[in-house]
């Protein structure tokens, strides 16, 4: 099932998400250095802006996420896609949480850090069931022609 949010047949969603991920993985990498004092309070601010960066980020790579969604046939597929999206919901909820402690709380406090380990492994979680709608569903995939099958595997093409 191809993707509706697309660009020349590739799906956007999962192109946006790797930013947010990222963000909220090196927030808290900026953390771990802040509170383990391998770096000054830099770390803090860094900590913070890549915060709401990635929240900034998963609330754009959601639009596509939620176009995919609706275009799903009702059944397994489209149940867990709904866990995916729940799931995401919630970690973006807590990361707007996390970043309102951040900026009312003094520098230093560790419960918005553990709430940024909580979001990782929620983000965890959600990669796997949307792993599970592409790797194992083949949601957003383009179906092979009929003129490749299987028995006959294409022939190298180069790259240059």
């Amino acid at each position: 099932m191809a993707s509706p949010a697309s660009i020349a047949k590739h799906p956007i969603h999962p192109m946006l998400v790797a930013l947010p991920i990222g963000l909220w993985v090196f927030s808290l990498i900026s953390d771990v250095i802040y509170l383990m004092k391998w770096g000054g309070p830099v770390w803090s601010d860094v900590a913070l802006y890549t915060m709401a960066g990635g929240l900034g980020g998963a609330l754009v790579a959601a639009v596509p996420g939620f176009v995919d969604l609706l275009s799903m046939s009702k059944g397994a597929v489209k149940r867990i896609g709904i866990w995916h999206m729940s799931i995401n919901l919630v970690a973006v909820a807590l990361c707007a949480l996390n970043l309102w402690l951040r900026t009312s709380s003094s520098t230093g406090a560790t419960h918005p850090v553990w709430l940024s380990v909580l979001t990782i492994l929620l983000l965890g979680v959600s990669g796997w069931l949307g792993g599970e709608m592409v790797y194992v569903h083949g949601v957003a995939v383009e179906p092979q022609s009929v003129k490749q099958s299987a028995a006959e595997p294409s022939a190298p093409r180069r790259a240059a």
